[in-house]
């Protein structure tokens, strides 16, 4: 099955001159990039539909492959509802959407031109769209399911869905491909060190041990969620009785989006959080032998980053008040 990989990235719109005229798509996909420049509004509607099919909080749930065949099903649904949340788009007469006076329908698809085509899509405009969170990628596109586009109906298939013929591949208008989603880091950890921060009976104990094992690592608030299992998960992050505080002795401290906890990280040469997101690192205090290490000044004194599996004797600073 083909698929979207960084080695085989797929043209994006107006890059390939094979594409046959087709002016309601092209306005359509000059006002998507017009909502949308950098993919950033159809990653987040896309990453909150998987979160929320996963629902991590209440199910301790992180993986797809975790999820009843059944709301599998569900997840294009989702991903089309939060996409007309995210950009407003009007609801249209036959198909999901309305986007500038043309009908449009949202299919998608976990697996690279898995798509089902219903007869009734026959000849209006569809948005595909693809993700794996495994991957951490996301494509959308454009393309018109025309006849000339579709395979035909396979035997068995009651409803007569279609799939794109390899033609119809070839046509459709990549808006975004490859692009970045949001990591789920539970899928990115070794297994076995999954099942470490897992194994305790308390939530606590558990965010504990991921701040503890996924040093220097983006941390989603969805991933808090997740191992916390808890409806205050937030609290179990912070200095007042939760993993900040537990951690100190470690020599850890957890930065969170705070525009001078950004900048601290930016610093150390560590990644950054973003909006939502938390990184750990373990800190020790810098010694004539670290001269060439970046370093921050906390509580009065210069500190570095030390390796995770490093035993710090000092703990660790304390956090600058946070700046929005």
């Amino acid at each position: 099955m083909t698929d979207v990989t960084a080695d085989n990235v797929l043209p994006l719109w107006g890059e390939d001159p094979r594409w046959h005229p087709d002016p309601g798509l092209d306005e359509v996909a000059a006002e998507l990039r017009r909502l949308d420049p950098d993919g950033q509004r159809f990653a987040k509607a896309i990453r909150r539909s998987i979160d929320m099919l996963l629902d991590g909080q209440h199910t301790g749930r992180y993986s797809w492959d975790q999820l009843y065949k059944t709301e599998k099903t569900h997840a294009g649904t989702l991903i089309e509802i939060n996409l007309q949340r995210e950009f407003g788009f009007d609801g249209g007469d036959h198909m999901d959407y309305s986007i500038i006076g043309h009908e449009v329908d949202c299919k998608f698809s976990q697996s690279m031109f898995g798509w089902m085509i219903p007869p009734e899509a026959r000849d209006y405009l569809l948005l595909v769209v693809w993700a794996s969170d495994q991957k951490s990628q996301w494509s959308a596109g454009l393309v018109r399911a025309s006849a000339g586009h579709l395979n035909q109906a396979g035997k068995g298939n009651r409803d007569g869905k279609r799939t794109l013929s390899i033609y119809g591949k070839g046509q459709i208008r990549w808006l975004f491909s490859a692009a970045p989603l949001q990591e789920n880091l539970l899928l990115k950890l070794d297994a076995g060190e999954v099942e470490k921060i897992l194994e305790f009976g308390s939530g606590q104990k558990r965010l504990d041990e991921l701040f503890r094992r996924a040093q220097g690592r983006i941390v989603s608030r969805n991933v808090v969620a997740t191992v916390a299992k808890q409806d205050d998960y937030m609290k179990r992050v912070r200095g007042n009785g939760g993993a900040r505080q537990h951690l100190k002795a470690e020599g850890i401290v957890i930065l969170g989006d705070y525009r001078n906890h950004v900048e601290l990280a930016r610093v150390l040469s560590i990644a950054e959080p973003g909006p939502g997101e938390f990184v750990s690192v373990k800190l020790r205090p810098r010694t004539e032998a670290d001269a060439l290490l970046p370093s921050v000044e906390l509580d009065g004194d210069q500190w570095v980053v030390a390796p995770s599996s490093e035993n710090v004797s000092t703990p660790a600073p304390n956090l600058p008040s946070v700046k929005k």
